[in-house]
């Protein structure tokens, strides 16, 4: 598998706002994870991702900005139904441990053509968050392969048995607190997976301070790459 470039800029990659996260392939998929306060609606989702169905990871008023007739949606099995229920679409509801193939369009044609998927549980272990995301949810995070890379969003979670298994080229993770890592617990676990960059994301807006970035990118070993894709999209 072929290894993304050091010095990466990730122009491919958006954080749209909070945990909305926009990637595109060299071969113009667009998958979105998450969309939440989205300022625009381009209709251009090739893949939806939802990693729970919190109001601030499902937003059915947002997801419906970029749905267009060929857009699969993907979600947790546990959640699946609501999701499929408040969009009126097929939804493809994954388990941790779970992965497959998900085409640019939909699901069909040669592996090759097509977006690999794992899902990975994500949940709270700190004992102030247990209640927000419990294990039990099988809520999750996705590793998603686009041109060769390995991308990690996690979801909302922290640190946990699960996630240490990942292994990633690029992890998109929360730094915010509250219902999530910290931006001191974000750093040791991109420490403990060594992936080549982070992007942190959920921070800024529903939670977190706008400064939680400055506090996370010293904690990060040098030898990877933090890039700030966080926009600040006007809302009106």
């Amino acid at each position: 598998m072929p290894m993304p470039t050091k010095d990466l800029t990730l122009d491919n990659v958006r954080v749209l706002t909070h945990s909305a996260i926009r990637i595109e392939s060299q071969d113009d998929a667009v998958l979105y994870f998450d969309p939440f306060q989205l300022a625009e609606a381009p209709h251009d989702a090739d893949i939806i991702f939802i990693t729970h169905d919190h109001y601030d990871h499902f937003s059915p008023e947002d997801a419906v900005k970029v749905l267009k007739d060929t857009t699969v949606v993907v979600a947790p099995e546990s959640c699946a139904a609501n999701v499929r229920e408040k969009l009126g679409v097929t939804t493809l509801g994954m388990k941790p441990g779970d992965t497959t193939f998900v085409g640019k369009a939909a699901p069909g044609g040669s592996e090759d053509a097509r977006i690999c998927v794992e899902a990975v549980r994500a949940y709270n272990v700190e004992p102030e968050r247990l209640g927000f995301h419990p294990k039990d949810n099988d809520w999750l995070g996705y590793v998603v392969t686009v041109d060769g890379a390995r991308y990690y969003v996690s979801g909302d979670t922290d640190q946990n048995e699960d996630n240490l298994q990942v292994t990633c080229d690029i992890a998109l993770i929360p730094i915010g607190g509250t219902y999530t890592f910290d931006a001191a617990q974000a750093a040791a676990f991109v420490n403990a997976i060594r992936p080549q960059a982070v992007v942190p994301t959920h921070y800024g807006t529903a939670v977190g301070t706008k400064d939680a970035v400055d506090d996370f990118i010293p904690l990060v070993e040098r030898d990877v790459q933090t890039i700030v894709k966080m926009e600040w999209p006007d809302l009106g």
